[in-house]
């Protein structure tokens, strides 16, 4: 009976990832965007992103929260799971860790939606969410790829990297303790992934290339064997993209 709830709960989890996918795809043919969320003959980008207003644009966060962030997550559940024996885990405990998680994850859904909101307002942004200077998205850049190298990115990705270590200071058992770890877990996640969200300002918010790409990013820093080896050199590469933007290479 284990295996079959084992193996169900694995089965929703990645369906929930497929689906959120799936949704942001119907979303993009539906404004009549490419693959890199450029709008198609005819369309223009503040007609083609009809989201001005909060709720539908955080909905369409939190999907991308769901679809970007979820996958990321797969070494953190493997982790509750080894310890479940040993440690007198739960299924319910697995699923609070997953719940915690993704309610940090929502909160910073409803954060970037309002600021999208706001940069659309101030015109720093169109309505596809692209930044609309050549300076901002070079800034973007930089900022995100120096943060790659700085100590919080150190700190948060630490955690991330070695979720078993998180477990072991911070046990708790019981669908509430799973709760409050994978809330732990999501706030320290939000720490060091924040970056990748906010260079859909630079890539635009609806492309999936963009999407796709920074979903890779993030699983790779997560990989136990190899995540502490990229952090630096996709640090690197998004600051040399700065440069190349700011000096009107690209």
């Amino acid at each position: 009976m284990q295996g079959i709830i084992r193996s169900g709960l694995w089965l929703g989890y990645f369906a929930a990832i497929l689906g959120a996918w799936a949704v942001l795809y119907a979303m993009s043919v539906g404004m009549g965007l490419d693959l890199l969320g450029r709008p198609g003959p005819g369309m223009s980008p503040p007609t083609v992103m009809p989201m001005a207003r909060f709720a539908p644009l955080f909905a369409m966060w939190a999907v991308m929260m769901a679809a970007m962030m979820l996958p990321t997550l797969v070494p953190t559940l493997r982790s509750y799971e080894d310890l479940m024996t040993s440690a007198n885990g739960t299924r319910a405990g697995w699923l609070g860790v997953l719940l915690g998680y993704f309610a940090v994850w929502v909160g910073f859904a409803a954060v970037i939606a309002a600021l999208q909101l706001r940069l659309l307002s101030a015109g720093l942004v169109d309505g596809l969410g692209v930044a609309t200077t050549r300076g901002l998205s070079a800034g973007l850049l930089l900022l995100v790829g120096l943060y790659q190298f700085s100590r919080a990115k150190a700190v948060c990705h630490g955690v991330c990297h070695a979720p078993t270590l998180y477990f072991l200071r911070h046990w708790r058992t019981g669908i509430d303790g799973g709760l409050r770890m994978g809330l732990g877990l999501g706030v320290y996640c939000a720490g060091c992934c924040w970056g990748f969200m906010a260079l859909g300002f630079v890539g635009g918010v609806m492309s999936l290339a963009w999407m796709g790409l920074a979903t890779l990013c993030m699983v790779i820093e997560k990989l136990p064997q190899v995540g502490r080896y990229v952090t630096r050199p996709i640090g690197a590469a998004l600051v040399a993209g700065a440069v190349a933007m700011g000096a009107g290479v690209i």
